[in-house]
């Protein structure tokens, strides 16, 4: 396969313009934490740890990942059990399953696809008023 074939297939699922700088397939067992700083990761294979991207994450449909995965756009085709926030969105695709708590603006579920857990869908309204909430929470209170 030439490296024409990843890029192509990067632009179906990442932003325009991101390009694959991961590619693991099934017969592969990783345990640990992944940062990508640009770009795309797909996971065809077990994963145990945490991921943080500024790209695309990408659970493949023979993926078995159980992490923490922060990342700007999450694809899953495969089956991911633990948190995960999503900047932009997340895609559970047909036979995708999600179980945990995710934390995402659009979610989108294909038919087929499976999700359990918690989904927290914040607005910019609802950020700003966590923010003053946190903000004042914070600051010294007078004494009585």
């Amino acid at each position: 396969m030439s490296l024409t074939f990843w890029k192509a297939q990067a632009k179906e699922v990442s932003a325009p313009g991101e390009d694959m700088v991961g590619y693991f397939e099934p017969s592969i067992e990783i345990e640990g934490r992944i940062r990508v700083t640009a770009g795309m990761i797909r996971l065809n294979t077990q994963f145990r740890g945490e991921i943080i991207s500024q790209g695309t994450v990408v659970v493949a449909g023979q993926g078995e990942v159980e992490a923490t995965i922060r990342a700007k756009v999450i694809s899953v085709a495969g089956k991911v059990k633990g948190n995960i926030q999503a900047l932009d969105r997340l895609e559970i695709k047909e036979n995708g399953v999600v179980l945990g708590e995710i934390y995402t603006r659009i979610l989108v579920i294909e038919a087929g696809g499976y999700f359990e857990g918690q989904c927290h869908m914040p607005t910019n309204a609802l950020e700003s008023q966590i923010s003053a909430e946190n903000s004042a929470r914070d600051q010294p209170q007078p004494l009585a």
